[in-house]
């Protein structure tokens, strides 16, 4: 049975009339790049999120780099994040000329690990000594916020900013300390979002958005996006052009009002994965949150399995037309690009292991039960 790791057909064929209309609807106005179908989607974002504002960018990527702009961050200044990310998270870092420090990740959530965050700030490395550690990027990883109880309170305790890397976590939640659950990119700073087409909720190409409930970081943001122009042709500063446009902006309002009924579909793919594997080999991703009484507490962006024999693992499902795929194979403190940062592999050993070990499965919310059978048999016929 051929199962891809992802159909986007399958979830556009009931949405297609639908996208249809309000795609025609922008072309009938010919109003492309920003305007009112952007702001009405940046409203829904911002009440679906609980936050106060929403800007629509360009990508995942520019919504970091805008983030990080909105900080001054730059040139002397370092920037915390996790080694086990895509490429993004860091190569927004360094194209503003500051230094990413990477960190090692909890082995049970795949998530930055607080309790190395706080070492740097307590016991700095030689290789960062002299630069202003500006910010913190805690990467909520396949689905599933990151421990912000204590991210929030290394970043208040050292005086540093938070910006969440929610690209593959819109709508999931968490159980913050004062007793209120939060959405992912509403805790910190500011949140960033990618509408890459293979995310929960995907457009139909590039997309992002930044959310604050900073009323000054927003008009920054907003300032940003356009080339740090208000008004027109005056410019306060130099942004960057990282508009929305409106044909994404609509595709991706209807595919909102759906968002939380997909993430329902993943958690119980997730469930069934979870029930086949039992007693195997085969790790299944731990829902760290689950007992938090939060419904979204994992949307399953990605569905991540550790195996001893990965390659094996792979290789097997690919010849049986099974799609997987290997986030990540080369965490950020050992990518060539970042050579000079001076680390070395065994510096961050629980990524490193991730790597070599880890393996998604296809959760995308139209997967048959039979389908998921078909996965699982396959995998677990490795060990027979």
């Amino acid at each position: 049975m051929k199962v891809p790791l992802l159909d986007l057909k399958a979830q556009y064929a009931p949405l297609r009339d639908e996208i249809k209309e309000v795609m025609d609807e922008v072309c009938d106005a010919q109003y492309f790049i920003l305007g009112p179908k952007v702001e009405a989607f940046e409203n829904n974002i911002a009440e679906y999120c609980g936050v106060k504002h929403a800007i629509g960018v360009s990508s995942g990527t520019d919504a970091l780099l805008m983030a990080m702009m909105a900080l001054d961050i730059g040139v002397g200044d370092a920037v915390i994040t996790s080694t086990y990310t895509f490429f993004a998270t860091a190569g927004s870092i360094a194209r503003l000329g500051a230094t990413p420090i990477f960190v090692d990740i909890d082995p049970v959530s795949f998530n930055i690990d607080p309790a190395k965050v706080r070492a740097i700030f307590e016991n700095p490395p030689e290789n960062i000594k002299g630069l202003n550690v500006k910010a913190i990027i805690p990467v909520h990883l396949y689905g599933q916020m990151a421990d912000m109880d204590s991210i929030m309170k290394i970043a208040t305790e050292f005086d540093v900013g938070v910006i969440e890397d929610a690209a593959q976590a819109i709508g999931s939640e968490y159980l913050f300390n004062d007793g209120n659950d939060y959405k992912a990119g509403s805790i910190g700073d500011m949140g960033c979002y990618s509408f890459f087409p293979s995310k929960n909720l995907g457009g139909f190409g590039d997309g992002g958005m930044v959310v604050t409930n900073d009323d000054n970081l927003a008009d920054k943001l907003r300032k940003a996006r356009n080339h740090g122009m208000a008004p027109k042709y005056y410019h306060q500063f130099v942004g960057g052009n990282f508009r929305l446009d409106a044909l994404q902006a609509v595709v991706l309002d209807v595919k909102l009002k759906y968002l939380d009924e997909w993430h329902s579909a993943r958690r119980r793919n997730a469930e069934l994965y979870n029930k086949a594997f039992a007693g195997s080999l085969v790790k299944t991703p731990a829902a760290v949150y689950a007992d938090k009484g939060i419904v979204n507490y994992h949307i399953y962006n990605q569905y991540i399995i550790r195996v001893a024999n990965r390659d094996v693992v792979r290789d097997r499902l690919l010849a049986n037309d099974i799609g997987c795929d290997i986030y990540y194979p080369v965490p950020m403190h050992l990518q060539e690009c970042f050579s000079d940062l001076g680390y070395k592999l065994g510096d961050l050993p629980n990524s490193e292991q991730a790597a070599n070990e880890t393996l998604a499965l296809p959760i995308y919310p139209e997967l048959t039960d039979e389908m998921q059978e078909c996965v699982a048999e396959t995998i677990l016929s490795v060990h027979e």
